[in-house]
């Protein structure tokens, strides 16, 4: 609506020069002049006022889709990380996102926009003189050659520049994952020599799509300077043969710049054009992988049971079989330790126990209902899950186990942080539970961080508590400690499943599941299993001195 007033009021200008040009001018009629430039300023001034009104609603549906989708690529970022290994895919989505807002707050949306109106304006030129209208369809023709002939040729370097920024994003974030290794080892040349050759084939790919756009950019440019000048030409001849008024001649020149205007900028921004139809894609195609979440019936709080049936784990990224076919079933109250050799596919194993990775097939339940049914809001306050590589969150101790909420209950906190036996060491703190931690908790310690990291795991006495070795970076107190959160959390009725690696953590446990080269050996009473385990063991040295 507002672009039609402002196309509609772009007239204001050619009727000014035709009335100024074939009236005043003959007439030498100041009074009229002075009217004429009163209408034509006024006209401007709407013209001013529907425009910027126009920006301001693109500003403003932009941030509005921005806010929509916010926090829908937000999740999708989440599920990305976990189903890829490529740090720059999880990041991604969020580039997308900022892309498209990018592309909707530019001129671009606006000239195409305009394009449905440059056939208003080539009639009129049609109807000033049908000569007049030939030369600017002929003018519009080779403009829109020309955006199709930019289509062509830009497409293939946007997206070696959208790869070339993905690899510097990946090599970045290795490198500064790995930097105390780099510093250690001295290997900063030799990385900045692999970022030294990536950034140059990203400039390499960026100077030939701006080379394209920028080269049809001056074609179009230079094409709309030629017609309009040699509209004024067939004008000019026209008026000679007085089949033209002097005013129309410069109304058409004016006319059919306007028409072609539209064309030039969409030229001009096709660049990020191309980038905002290629992020909308690639933004599709990741929300329809990760899916959106639906709805579902809101679950009784969980207190019975935890099952596992024929599950078969598979990497997310390969489809690659890690664990086949486990079974087994827990009461609550009980905890189950899993042991194994490396690579067995433990961790593996846990990550689709709490719902992390998605099984390939079989299922995990809860209470009887599988973990799809629970979302993933509903079901994350009953589950406390202590991964293998500790990530803590940027904030203070007090969030970080307080799983980030902007209103924990202090006193849940520090029951939280005595359950995990965390309480004293935090005191010591610079700022006690108020101590702000950095990214990834980097002013602590590995011990204190997995002691944080447990307490978080147990904050709101979660049913079901999963931990990957918890007691991997543990002293002999922060073990002790780790014990008594297992021996309580099963005296108030929850489910403990954890990795372990020391005979001490399995004193604690009720069962034991060993898995070997993914699939499951033994499931049992902890003794029982562990005698067999000795048993085995006992026997290949034996069988190894017969033979």
């Amino acid at each position: 609506m507002f672009s039609g007033a402002v196309n509609v009021l772009m007239l204001a200008g050619p009727i000014y020069m035709l009335q100024v040009y074939d009236r005043v001018l003959a007439s030498h009629s100041v009074p009229t002049l002075i009217a004429l430039s009163g209408l034509l300023v006024g006209a401007y001034g709407f013209q001013a006022l529907m425009d910027l009104i126009r920006a301001r609603i693109v500003v403003r549906a932009a941030a509005l889709l921005d806010r929509h989708l916010g926090t829908v690529v937000h999740r999708a970022v989440v599920r990305i990380a976990i189903l890829t290994r490529q740090v720059s895919d999880a990041h991604q989505p969020v580039r997308d996102l900022d892309q498209i807002r990018s592309f909707l707050t530019s001129p671009g949306p606006i000239a195409i926009v305009d394009l449905p109106w440059m056939p208003a304006f080539l009639f009129i030129c049609y109807l000033i003189h049908p000569w007049l209208g030939l030369l600017a369809s002929a003018g519009g023709l080779l403009l829109v050659a020309t955006t199709v002939l930019t289509e062509r040729a830009s497409r293939q370097p946007s997206r070696e520049v959208q790869k070339g920024a993905s690899q510097r994003a990946t090599a970045v974030e290795a490198d500064r994952r790995n930097s105390e290794t780099i510093v250690a080892m001295g290997l900063g040349e030799a990385m900045a020599e692999r970022w030294t050759a990536l950034n140059e084939r990203y400039l390499a790919s960026v100077e030939r799509s701006s080379d394209i756009v920028s080269s049809y950019g001056s074609l179009s440019r230079v094409l709309r300077l030629l017609l309009q000048s040699a509209m004024l030409g067939l004008g000019a001849f026209l008026v000679i043969r007085q089949e033209l008024t002097p005013g129309a001649m410069i109304a058409a020149s004016i006319m059919m710049g306007r028409a072609l205007a539209p064309i030039e900028t969409a030229i001009t921004n096709w660049r990020g054009f191309v980038a905002a139809r290629d992020s909308l894609r690639r933004l599709a195609d990741v929300l329809a992988r990760v899916g959106v979440e639906r709805e579902r019936t809101e679950l009784p709080k969980p207190h019975r049971s935890f099952s596992v049936e024929r599950l078969v784990v598979a990497a997310p990224d390969t489809q690659r079989i890690i664990v086949n076919n486990v079974n087994f079933r827990l009461k609550a109250g009980e905890a189950l330790g899993i042991v194994g050799p490396s690579g067995s596919g433990k961790t593996s194993l846990v990550r689709a126990l709490v719902g992390a990775w998605r099984p390939a097939r079989g299922s995990v339940r809860i209470d009887g209902a599988a973990l799809e049914h629970w979302s993933p809001e509903q079901l994350g306050p009953h589950v406390g899950y202590l991964s293998q590589a500790v990530e803590l969150f940027d904030g203070t101790v007090a969030e970080n186990i307080a799983r980030m909420r902007t209103d924990p209950d202090p006193e849940a906190v520090i029951a939280a942080a005595r359950a995990a036996g965390a309480h004293d060491m935090i005191l010591r703190l610079p700022a006690g539970y108020d101590t702000r931690i950095g990214d990834s908790g980097t002013i602590l310690s590995a011990g204190q961080r997995q002691r944080v990291a447990l307490a978080r795991a147990l904050f709101g006495n979660p049913f079901l508590v999963v931990l990957d070795e918890p007691n991997a970076n543990l002293d002999a107190e922060g073990e002790a400690a780790l014990l008594r959160a297992i021996v309580e959390a099963k005296a108030r009725g929850a489910i403990v499943i954890m990795i372990a690696h020391r005979a001490a953590a399995l004193s604690v446990c009720d069962k034991v599941l060993l898995l070997r080269n993914g699939a499951q050996h033994a499931f049992g009473p902890r003794d029982e299993v562990l005698s067999r385990i000795l048993a085995r063991a006992g026997a290949a040295p034996a069988e190894q001195s017969a033979a």
